[in-house]
């Protein structure tokens, strides 16, 4: 089950309480104030696990607490720190306060690490308030409460390369061929109904991330269909393909559409590099002529056939070629 959203409640360790005691020992019959200090609280930490892809866990348990720090003691013993409470997320988890709206953490690097509950302070104990005037005080501070939040998690994926088309256009068979990714194929609208990601292999050494997301409609930025979730998930993608029936006709409508709900959720979306490939060519009668797609881009759009597999070949050195030139990535992954 693919799950990109959760809403959770976060507390901080609180800070242990100073203690008040006076050194008794024999033959020391006036000792002085000796009470400890109370531990600081655990914060509460988030920290990327590559290994992670969805927000599953959170569905299940919503509540997490650090440990409060420990009580000061006498002979100036301070109190044990609380531990820190490490929550692990997946790449790509935005942290956002659930009252507020405000992002807290953007979280996209293995082992990325950001705090997002401070723990309280331990408060200090009567041997702190000892001066020569004062040579006996007997109070001791309390320890701060730690912080506590309600946060919002929202999951949008990482990929090289986002699937754009509309519903049944082939996005789901064209990921099964270039990888070994198995997402549901059928032939109806929204057989795609969460994300799903495929390492597609170039050359003999090199790789790249395709996601296949589910379909877009007319009405999407506002979230008709499943359109506040899918376009979530395209804003991390390096370059977008555009995947359009050449059956349908209307190829260039189509594609219009298309960009124009990418532009009214995310204006910089359309600032993406994007490709073009003209999908189910397989279908078209011998002989006739592919639709016209006119971009501003300058690879030209390509045909291919997810069925028997023509054009696939050239799609990959093409997407990998455009990865390699996008400024400052180097996105073809060694493997």
């Amino acid at each position: 089950m693919f799950i990109d959203e959760a809403r959770i409640y976060v507390k901080a360790g609180d800070g242990g309480n100073g203690c008040v005691s006076f050194r008794r020992e024999k033959f020391v019959p006036r000792g002085g104030p000796d009470g400890g200090d109370g531990g600081d609280g655990g914060n509460v930490i988030f920290r990327v696990d590559s290994n992670l892809r969805t927000l599953l866990d959170f569905h299940y348990q919503k509540h997490f607490r650090a440990e409060r720090g420990g009580h000061g003691k006498g002979k100036q013993m301070t109190g044990k720190r609380g531990k820190d409470l490490i929550i692990r997320v997946p790449p790509g988890t935005v942290i956002k306060d659930a009252e507020t709206g405000s992002v807290l953490a953007d979280l996209t690097e293995d082992e990325q690490s950001q705090i997002i509950a401070s723990g309280g302070k331990g408060g200090r104990g009567n041997a702190r308030f000892a001066t020569s005037v004062r040579q006996t005080p007997r109070w001791a501070e309390k320890g701060t409460k730690g912080e506590e939040k309600v946060l919002y998690l929202e999951l949008k994926l990482i990929a090289d390369v986002g699937l754009v088309g509309f519903p049944n256009v082939g996005k789901s068979t064209l990921l099964s061929k270039l990888s070994a990714a198995h997402p549901k194929i059928a032939d109806y609208p929204f057989t795609t109904l969460e994300p799903t990601l495929g390492i597609v292999p170039v050359g003999k050494f090199g790789s790249f991330v395709m996601a296949d997301i589910p379909g877009l409609i007319e009405g999407a930025h506002q979230g008709r269909g499943l359109g506040f979730r899918f376009l979530r998930h395209i804003e991390r993608t390096r370059i977008l393909l555009f995947l359009i029936d050449s059956t349908g006709g209307q190829a260039e409508e189509n594609l219009q559409s298309l960009q124009k709900e990418l532009a009214l959720f995310k204006r910089n979306l359309l600032q993406k590099p994007y490709l073009v490939a003209l999908t189910k060519i397989d279908l078209l009668p011998q002989g006739s002529i592919l639709p016209a797609v006119d971009t501003d881009q300058e690879v030209k759009p390509l045909a291919i056939s997810s069925v028997t597999g023509e054009g696939l070949e050239d799609l990959k050195l093409t997407l990998a070629q455009m990865l390699t030139k996008s400024v400052g990535q180097k996105a073809v992954r060694a493997e």
